[in-house]
């Protein structure tokens, strides 16, 4: 089975906006400075790579993938042993995160719905998703799993 989900992190799009405006406000009324623009530039590029969480599955593997690439990750499906649909605490947050308690990575850009799945070697990751019956059924499909209903 193939999967491919984009979701679009609102608030996040709304920051960047604002960024922006920001932005070019402080540039156009204190004067052009190269170092304040390349570290506005920096700050504007670390925010568009957390706008987008894109999902595929293929033949072989689960992949995510944050805006245009710079942070991606990737899962054999051989290695899954299970996955169930989630809701994040608020406290978690947006964005690429371990958390301690219980250990398990998050990967989200909106919302709190996520699809939790764990590995082989008892690692637990969250990919957050707006389409969280359709991911994991994709997921338990694409791994040969049964979807436990509750």
């Amino acid at each position: 089975m193939t999967y491919n989900h984009t979701q679009k992190g609102r608030l996040r799009g709304f920051i960047l906006l604002a960024l922006i405006l920001l932005f070019a406000f402080i540039l156009l009324s204190t004067g052009f400075e190269p170092m304040a623009f390349a570290t506005m530039l920096l700050v504007v590029i670390i925010v568009i790579s957390f706008t987008t969480l894109n999902v595929t599955i293929d033949e072989n593997y689960f992949r995510i993938k944050f805006g245009y690439g710079i942070f991606r990750k990737k899962f054999l499906l051989d290695e899954i042993i299970s996955t169930k649909t989630v809701k994040n605490h608020w406290y978690y947050g947006w964005g690429i995160r371990l958390w301690l308690w219980p250990k398990m990575w998050i990967l989200n850009v909106s919302g709190f719905d996520a699809v939790e799945i764990k590995m082989k070697n008892n690692k637990i990751y969250r990919i957050g998703t707006d389409e969280q019956k359709e991911l994991e059924r994709a997921i338990s499909e694409s791994a040969n799993l049964k979807i436990a209903e509750f």
